[in-house]
């Protein structure tokens, strides 16, 4: 296992009923750790600018599916596979939702010098379709 510096460059975009999309903008430092299998981890903290202080976010990046881990002030688990559904409970200090994933696209190209990953997906809370969420992260070598 080999982990490392990163800068990541985190853009979330959030569409609500075809209204111009929300945008959050974030450079943040946090850790790449290549395992042997080729999975991949990249952890960073959450700032007051993201709503989220308190909370550690992880990407599990294996082979064709991620899984974005929130640990901390929020709680969640959400998976994605392009084409596929998924469900996971999202707990907030103001409360427990249930949260539907439909991974439209995602991509990554990501490689122990860093990378892009991109994933776009609709939510559904509590059964009700809330938007069209998009991420994109562009992941660098920390200078040493």
């Amino acid at each position: 296992m080999q982990k490392k510096p990163v800068i990541l460059f985190v853009r979330g975009e959030q569409t609500y009923d075809g209204a111009a999309p929300e945008v959050t903008e974030l450079m943040t430092e946090g850790f790449m750790t290549m395992e042997a299998d080729g999975a991949m981890t990249l952890t960073y903290e959450e700032t007051e600018l993201t709503g989220m202080e308190g909370t550690t976010t992880r990407f599990l990046i294996r082979g064709d599916q991620v899984a974005l881990e929130r640990t901390g002030m929020i709680q969640s688990r959400m998976e994605f596979k392009q084409g596929e559904r998924s469900s996971s409970l999202y707990e907030t200090p103001w409360g427990t939702m249930v949260v539907d994933i439909s991974t439209t696209r995602l991509l990554h190209r990501l490689g122990e010098r860093g990378g892009v990953m991109e994933v776009v997906f609709t939510v559904a809370v509590n059964h009700q379709v809330a938007g069209e969420n998009r991420f994109k992260i562009r992941v660098k070598e920390a200078a040493r």
